[in-house]
């Protein structure tokens, strides 16, 4: 039988997002691009509520997701090139640009990877830590492809309403850099994080009997 994550602190962790979304809409320098950055925590969240009793996930999943969904939504509420957290590392390592969507890309590759990789050992779809690995990353890559393609389309659909969202900040290999950024996610995630998630997988019982 699956054991599952306490659900007074899923709730609390969903109500504290709940109330941060409603502070940084409140205070967002741009409601607009506040609104695109926020979208994947607004359709997230609800449905991480409306699943964690039928599939729970395991409790390093769902404190990185919590993290993603607090790294979106300030970086709507800054727009990403403003973030100032973001200006004190630009001036520690000495960079040309804002570097905080950067951190925003790493967990768009960290966050969906672990999950793939959750779903898959789960499911028992694949067999060989290779595989594993190679499909995860592959899944994360994707996922990254489609956001620079909803960005293409923002930008054509808003013109130059789009540079909040975009956050390129003038650099032509942003798009790149992004996709790079993910792939470091996953890479983290499959290769630093996966004996932690394996762990956490066997404690809660997530995993099915051979």
């Amino acid at each position: 039988m699956m054991r599952t994550l306490n659900p007074l602190i899923l709730n609390a962790g969903a109500l504290l997002l709940a109330l941060f979304l409603v502070y940084t809409g409140v205070y967002a320098a741009d409601k607009a691009t506040w609104l695109m950055e926020v979208v994947p925590v607004a359709i997230a969240v609800p449905l991480l509520l409306v699943t964690a009793r039928r599939y729970p996930l395991t409790p390093l999943l769902y404190t990185l997701i919590f993290l993603h969904a607090l790294i979106l939504m300030v970086g709507g509420m800054y727009t990403y090139a403003k973030v100032p957290l973001g200006f004190e590392v630009q001036a520690w390592l000495d960079l040309s640009r804002n570097p905080y969507d950067k951190l925003g890309h790493f967990f768009q590759g960290l966050v969906p990877a672990l999950a793939t990789r959750e779903i898959l050992l789960r499911g028992r779809f694949v067999h060989g830590r290779r595989m594993l690995t190679f499909l995860v990353c592959c899944v994360a890559l994707a996922i990254s492809a489609v956001y620079e393609l909803i960005e293409w389309w923002a930008a054509l659909a808003l013109g130059q309403g789009a540079e909040d969202f975009l956050g390129t900040q003038g650099d032509p290999w942003d798009t790149q850099s992004d996709m790079f950024c993910a792939l470091l996610g996953a890479l983290t995630a499959t290769l630093l994080l996966a004996r932690c998630h394996h762990r956490q997988l066997q404690r809660y019982r997530l995993l099915p009997a051979r």
